[in-house]
């Protein structure tokens, strides 16, 4: 069986995000160096998006926190932004306990109700 390649430039999806996996605990000296692969892949990647498989990280704690808080800070300053994928339930209450937000994959993006839109009221229920 041969192959003959195609003429012409291969097909790319321009859409689809980089991808990093952190896996163990990471250590204080290592953020330097994951926050350069973070700022390496947005400039490779038209998609402006870089996803953080944080499956594998462990236990969440504030070592933790802090990585996630420096990534997304520096996927802000290179115009871009992080996004997470597979995160412990404990590690998304953690983050929503310091006030950090971020996008996780599979779950719809957070927003606010359409103007002239309004609750529905449950028969019982006392006037506001």
């Amino acid at each position: 069986m041969s192959y003959q390649p195609r003429p012409g430039l291969p097909v790319v999806d321009a859409m689809t995000p980089a991808v990093l996996v952190l896996a163990g605990p990471v250590t204080p000296g290592e953020v330097t160096g994951l926050c350069a692969v973070v700022r390496a892949r947005l400039e490779g990647c038209p998609s402006r998006v870089v996803v953080c498989d944080v499956g594998g990280l462990g236990p969440p704690g504030l070592g933790t926190v802090d990585l996630l808080a420096r990534l997304q800070l520096t996927a802000r300053r290179a115009g871009g932004r992080i996004r997470l994928r597979d995160p412990d339930p404990a590690l998304h209450a953690l983050l929503d306990l310091v006030g950090l937000r971020f996008e996780v994959e599979g779950q719809p993006e957070e927003r606010e109700p359409a103007l002239g839109v309004e609750e529905a009221v449950e028969p019982g229920d006392p006037p506001p």
